[in-house]
């Protein structure tokens, strides 16, 4: 099987233009898909249930008498728990053990909880953390299942402490997946919705006689609902528009090209607008991986997605040295990096742009996507040079908290009002100076 995969040299001149032109991905915006998600959202705004059911009874070929009626009950989640062949409820309930206990290590060390200091004067200044009160979660239905973005979603809402998590998800032709509904319950969800589509969207956002209005929409979805998150934001914070899956790893030419070639794979069969690079300071490994490449894909099942992928966006980039496969990398600023080196902490180091690191030839991307614990919502398309991945403190806000002295006030009323005075906001500086002794 012959694949024609892109191969590039740091050296050459044109290498920028042409990294570039790889890294290129801007995401279309179809106008038919954007005028049909603003007339849902539109309608489920106006008509609250009844649209909702409409579109999701004509979407996903149901035939529901009410929104009600796609409210499932606790019992079934509990079904589809105790249903699933034991070797895999093993699985999904030690993924979720371990991801809950890393976000509740996140809690603790990521300034999750409220402080205050008291100044001389007896003015008190500091910061109030507290957890949503309602967070949505938006997850795939119909031919994929997605379990662990169940986890992904659920696990840090709850360990911040919001009071209510509602999961939507679809369910065309009335097709339930036991693993996700398994998930849901071990994620800690309240509350789930067999409604999918800009349509629960627009019900997460504004509510409707059944479904609750949210604070916050999070989860993954197809182009409708990456529009209607976009949409729906301002009404209710989101936590990001995720772009299509990226890898880079960087290695030092020490690990098997055959471990390599399927990381390239892991993330390239996710669809052909994934993208997957290597960046290597040795010529004879990265012809070593391609040759991996060759001989592997013919037995991957995504076969035909991987390839597009690998020859549409991937790259195989041969580098001066490891320093400067680093540099790159920051530039790059991956979704996914892995580090596959000898002393992969020497080379973390240099790391300033990386939804995720993977260090160590023996840490494989898959296992973060699963149940490493970090959580796999994570930045994309050059978006981790200022996002990072979801957490914790993505399901709280802060609210500053300033209580000002009597002797407090005569201080700061005099900087105050200065500086009101030199923006002419009178009223401003008046409601200061009422305040002090001298011109109270």
């Amino acid at each position: 099987m012959s694949i024609k995969i892109r191969k590039l040299d740091s050296s050459t001149d044109g290498f920028q233009k042409a990294l570039r032109a790889v890294l290129a991905f801007e995401a279309s915006e179809d106008e038919a898909i954007e005028r049909a998600v603003a007339q849902i959202l539109a309608d489920v705004k106006t008509r609250g249930d009844a649209a909702v059911l409409d579109y999701t009874n004509k979407f996903d070929r149901l035939k529901a008498d009410s929104v009600a009626a796609l409210e499932l009950p606790a019992s079934e989640l509990e079904a589809a728990l105790e249903g699933l062949e034991p070797k895999r409820r093993a699985a999904l309930e030690a993924a979720a053990a371990r991801v809950r206990g890393y976000h509740e290590k996140q809690r603790i060390e990521c300034g999750s909880h409220s402080w205050q200091y008291t100044e001389a004067d007896g003015t008190v200044l500091g910061q109030k953390v507290t957890p949503l009160d309602r967070a949505g979660i938006y997850v795939p239905g119909g031919k994929a299942a997605y379990p662990s973005s169940v986890l992904m979603n659920a696990i840090p809402a709850r360990v911040a402490g919001v009071k209510e998590i509602v999961m939507v998800v679809p369910t065309p032709d009335g097709v339930k997946n036991p693993l996700v509904l398994a998930a849901a319950l071990l994620g800690g969800v309240d509350r789930v919705f067999t409604i999918g589509g800009a349509q629960a969207v627009g019900a997460l956002a504004y509510g409707t006689q059944s479904v609750p209005a949210v604070d916050k929409i999070c989860g993954p979805g197809n182009a409708y609902v990456a529009s209607a998150k976009r949409r729906v934001f301002g009404t209710v914070g989101i936590d990001m528009i995720a772009g299509p899956s990226e890898i880079l790893v960087i290695c030092d030419a020490t690990t098997d090209p055959r471990w390599v070639a399927m990381d390239l794979f892991s993330q390239a069969e996710h669809d052909e607008l994934a993208q997957s690079i290597l960046l290597c300071p040795d010529a004879a490994f990265i012809q070593r991986v391609e040759d991996a490449i060759v001989e592997l894909l013919p037995a991957m099942p995504r076969r035909d997605v991987i390839q597009r992928s690998l020859e549409d966006r991937g790259a195989l980039i041969k580098v001066k040295d490891m320093t400067e496969a680093c540099a790159i990398a920051n530039d790059i600023a991956p979704e996914h990096l892995e580090i596959s080196a000898l002393d992969p902490h020497q080379w973390a180091a240099r790391i300033h742009n990386a939804g995720a690191m993977f260090l160590g030839r023996y840490t494989s991307e898959s296992l973060g996507d699963y149940c490493a614990g970090p959580n796999h919502v994570l930045p994309t398309s050059r978006t981790a040079r200022f996002s990072s991945p979801l957490g914790v403190y993505d399901f709280m806000k802060r609210s500053s908290v300033i209580e000002v002295s009597a002797d407090g006030a005569q201080t700061l009323g005099e900087i105050a009002a200065e500086l009101a005075y030199g923006e002419g906001l009178q009223a401003h500086a008046k409601s200061a100076e009422y305040r002090m002794k001298n011109l109270g």
